[in-house]
């Protein structure tokens, strides 16, 4: 077992993928029970994610109960419409954009710090590391804090199941959790229709009256296109930060060695964030279907196959990075792919780096002996597609 498992004495199986299962990566195999090819391996990742054309992002062509969220979803989208659509919020999300963002960074960051600065303990995801990257893609999108709460709420609500999903055994609990995730992802969209019309007749400096201004081709984008391009936005903007944050600050608990050696070299803070994307990716897997035929590391895939790419076993994988298992918050070069790779790299990786970078510096500047609780347990996320915390009680001496 990990040293994460054995600190928190985790469910060895939810984390198996995570942990296990990585020190012995077995290539491309499908799972009979999901119908899922599940894909190892760091050049097995990059030969899926480089090559749209063969493996597509539009998985929702295999799942029908999503169709009403595909239109538009710019992580469901292949070139060319996907690179036209990205086109259109890239400036957003510029060295220079972002350059210009970071002082409303680090005011978001003083507030919230400040509103626990004279506690003994708080909780690091309610307290800090949720409502910072949620305030910033809000205000980005347009959404008033006021309803930062509302979305919290519905998010949170999407991620409190399994999400085990299976295209091969469907029983009345998997259903009703479908249905149930579904149904918040509703909410997020009402409300953000709802928004949306209300910027078509009063226009202002956000993402979401770009969206509803711009132009493809010489055509506006339709209603449907624009919510889900931004529900996509919303949720993939604040849900992988938020775990970015939890998490270098639980790997950093579980190796002291590596907290005592960046504390004393803040220079290490941005390689810092890189191995901890390394050790603990926020994605666990990353879905693609397959287009036609195809031989992937010697098994051959049939087309309309969905095709799980495991994002922990290629970040491990011992002929890219040497010892693979060992935290190193120095770690030069770290060719992961936590951000994926390809067409769909993460728009808003930079920005979620340098969030990372002004929280951890924050936290240690303001809370020189801050860890876990001891005496307190992390709430682990349940999506085998995410790994994260949604509570993590921490102490501050």
């Amino acid at each position: 077992m990990s040293v994460l498992a054995q600190r928190w004495k985790l469910d060895e199986q939810r984390f198996s993928w995570m942990y296990e299962q990585t020190r012995a990566p077995r290539g491309v195999e499908r799972d009979e029970k999901t119908g899922i090819w599940n894909v190892h391996g760091y050049a097995n990742a990059l030969q899926v994610l480089n090559n749209p054309a063969v493996f597509s992002s539009g998985t929702g062509r295999l799942i029908p109960e999503n169709s009403e969220f595909d239109e538009g979803a710019i992580t469901q989208l292949d070139p060319p419409r996907h690179t036209a659509l990205r086109k259109l919020v890239s400036s957003a999300f510029s060295p220079k954009a972002i350059g210009e963002l970071e002082p409303r960074v680090h005011a978001i960051v003083d507030t919230l710090l400040a509103k626990v600065a004279d506690q003994p303990a708080f909780d690091l995801v309610t307290d800090f590391a949720y409502p910072l990257p949620i305030t910033v893609i809000t205000e980005l999108l347009g959404v008033p804090a006021s309803d930062h709460g509302l979305i919290h709420g519905w998010v949170d609500a999407m991620m409190s199941g399994t999400m085990e999903y299976s295209l091969v055994e469907r029983d009345e609990q998997l259903d009703n959790e479908i249905d149930y995730v579904l149904e918040q992802a509703r909410h997020i969209t009402d409300y953000l229709r709802v928004l949306l019309k209300e910027r078509m007749t009063n226009p202002r400096k956000d993402m979401l009256t770009s969206l509803v201004e711009a132009e493809i081709d010489g055509e506006r984008l339709t209603e449907a296109e624009i919510v889900n391009f931004a529900n996509a936005l919303l949720v993939a903007g604040h849900v992988t930060t938020t775990a970015l944050i939890s998490s270098t600050v639980l790997c950093l608990d579980a190796f002291p060695e590596a907290a005592e050696r960046v504390r004393a070299d803040r220079r290490l803070v941005p390689t810092l964030i890189e191995e901890s994307l390394r050790y603990f990716p926020p994605i666990g897997m990353m879905a693609r279907v397959t287009n036609v035929e195809v031989e992937l590391d010697g098994v051959t895939i049939g087309p309309d196959q969905l095709v799980g790419v495991w994002i922990p076993t290629a970040n491990r994988d011992a002929s890219i990075f040497a010892d693979p298992f060992v935290f190193d918050p120095a770690r030069e070069p770290n060719p992961h792919i936590a951000f994926g790779r390809g067409v769909h790299f993460c728009i808003g990786a930079a920005l979620a780096r340098r969030e990372g970078r002004i929280a951890m510096n924050a936290l240690f500047d303001r809370f020189p002996g801050l860890r876990v609780d001891p005496h307190g347990t992390p709430s682990f996320m349940m999506s085998p597609n995410l790994n994260g915390v949604s509570k993590l009680p921490v102490v501050v001496e």
